[in-house]
């Protein structure tokens, strides 16, 4: 399952449970004893999960406290001369292996307003089953980079509420995702591959695969990639060139 911080919430994809969003703001107060709960009071003034029938995982554009609606007015624009958020900033994006893409409107949390923190559906999308098996999904501007049982999904969440289907790059049992720059890096059941995704409405697997025996979870910074290679552990792999990666340590 994934999870992901932002501000003073942990958000987690729980499986049957869906989505919870935990509150961790007293995660170093050594005063509290438990120090991340659901709510600092009932569900009567307070509700933040997404029931679902398989929650499989979730991304957030940043891991940053934002409110996107602070961001606007004269001071913003004219002053500022700052751009306004894109649409996604407002959003959870969830992952479940029977209902395909979620999205919540998470900006209820960062508001200020204790009495307002109830999560609701924005869209539930799964057109034409493209996103049947859903496990993994990783947010990269507003595109959403899935893997289902179809391969790697792209999803254009331009508009959040209304998700168009891009393209699918068929894999061998996908398992994850992690995108850095014009790059995403996958897992499947031949190891670890690279899609240019340059043009993201034509994404395509370049260079070489590098072959692993379990690849499963991944994360990438900078030149490297770390992959979880079940019994063999944590194969290292140095992505300098992300068309040609190679083994650097197991």
């Amino acid at each position: 399952n994934c999870i992901q911080l932002r501000g003073e919430y942990l958000y987690a994809a729980a499986g049957k449970k869906g989505m919870i969003v935990y509150d961790v703001a007293g995660i170093a107060n050594k005063g509290i004893s438990q120090k991340i709960i659901t709510a600092p009071f009932s569900d009567l003034g307070h509700k933040t999960k997404i029931p679902s029938k398989n929650a499989s995982c979730l991304s957030l554009v940043t891991t940053q406290p934002v409110h996107p609606d602070r961001n606007e007015g004269e001071m913003m624009r004219v002053t500022n001369q700052e751009q306004p958020f894109l649409e996604i900033y407002d959003y959870a994006v969830i992952t479940d292996t029977e209902e395909g893409l979620i999205l919540t409107d998470i900006n209820t949390l960062s508001d200020g307003e204790p009495r307002n923190n109830f999560l609701e559906r924005a869209v539930t999308w799964n057109a034409d089953g493209v996103l049947n098996g859903a496990r993994y999904v990783v947010v990269g501007g507003v595109y959403a980079y899935v893997i289902a049982d179809a391969g790697l999904v792209v999803v254009d969440l331009s508009e959040p509420t209304k998700p168009q289907h891009l393209a699918t790059v068929p894999l061998n049992n996908g398992q994850a995702v992690d995108q850095q720059f014009r790059y995403l890096f996958v897992t499947d059941a031949d190891g670890m591959k690279t899609i240019d995704i340059t043009q993201p409405g034509k994404p395509k697997i370049v260079g070489k695969t590098l072959a692993l025996n379990d690849a499963a979870k991944l994360f990438v910074s900078r030149t490297y990639a770390y992959v979880a290679n079940g019994a063999e552990g944590i194969a290292i792999i140095d992505i300098t060139n992300p068309k040609q990666p190679e083994l650097y340590q197991m």
